[in-house]
């Protein structure tokens, strides 16, 4: 069966049929899926029971994996285990997956108290994946293992339509406005700032424009993210209230696909025409997903305007 790829909202997001991600693709099928990518910015697979290595395979397909967080040594990235999970917190997923769950290695719950648990209470905010570094990544591929019973959705904002809708005075503010991209940013502004001096580092502000044209589309778009805490050539409130401006115009409803959960649903994106946040649902049940994210192309402010 050939792909096909039926809209999910007005203005994007599509659902792919006729793909089994366990098997390897054709070169049709891989064709298909990235022009998918390119015109919905978000894909959905549904009833996608998929192991960790099958999931890293039908990734690579794709492109190359960003290196998996945890040393001190990849910008952006804290030392340890990714988002700052203990020992006991973290899990043994299969190589060059990324958990991005809210359960320990036994199984439970993230304690409410933890380092871990604070940290990821950051996913709720609009942000875009890894615009933290200087190379931000492609598109980020996410699998549900398990879903809990209410909440938990994934929203996703078209930040293609937003650029297009914005006032032609107000596009030509930002055009060619460049942003520093932190994760001391996005934690900051839920209070969760205490970090060691190699945190900081780890987390040392990367430079960023503020418009971005995909290379697949050709179309432009907003790269706005709650890393952005910095925008060069202006003042500090000033650019934190210019950031929260175009975040509010850009999340309204008529550009916003918000994603409900099924068990094995595969859900892929790219982080080059959306942003995205997770919802609320209840913290004491298991809520396990695990991603696989594709590295970036390029430099955006090594972009032409």
């Amino acid at each position: 069966m050939a792909v096909m790829i039926r809209p999910l909202a007005a203005v994007f997001a599509g659902e792919v049929l006729g793909v089994d991600c366990r098997r390897a693709l054709s070169p049709d099928d891989v064709a298909a899926i990235t022009k998918g990518i390119d015109d919905h910015a978000v894909l959905v697979l549904r009833d996608q029971m998929l192991s960790d290595a099958e999931q890293l395979a039908f990734s690579l397909q794709f492109g190359v994996l960003e290196r998996k967080p945890g040393s001190a040594s990849i910008q952006g990235t804290a030392p340890g285990p990714i988002h700052f999970r203990t020992e006991q917190e973290a899990r043994a997923l299969g190589p060059g997956l990324a958990d991005f769950s809210n359960v320990d290695r036994a199984g439970q719950p993230l304690a409410r108290d933890s380092r871990a648990y604070m940290f990821k209470l950051a996913d709720r905010l609009w942000h875009s994946d890894s615009s933290f570094r200087a190379v931000p990544a492609t598109w980020s591929i996410l699998t549900g293992h398990a879903i809990p019973t209410w909440g938990g959705n994934t929203e996703f904002a078209d930040m293609r339509a937003a650029y297009d809708a914005m006032d032609p005075r107000w596009r030509a503010e930002v055009e060619d406005l460049v942003c520093h991209h932190s994760q001391m940013y996005s934690r900051g502004r839920i209070g969760f700032d205490e970090l060691t001096e190699a945190e900081r580092i780890a987390f040392k502000p990367v430079r960023h424009r503020m418009v971005r044209v995909h290379p697949g589309s050709g179309r432009k778009s907003l790269f706005l993210s709650s890393h952005a805490g910095v925008i060069e050539g202006m003042s500090i409130p000033e650019a934190r209230l210019l950031l929260s401006e175009l975040a509010e115009f850009a999340t309204q409803p008529r550009f916003v696909y918000s994603h409900p959960w099924r068990l094995h649903d595969l859900v892929m994106w790219d982080n080059r025409s959306t942003m995205h946040r997770g919802t609320r649902f209840d913290p004491a049940e298991p809520r396990d997903i695990r991603q696989t994210r594709l590295a970036g192309d390029a430099m955006t402010i090594e972009q032409a305007a």
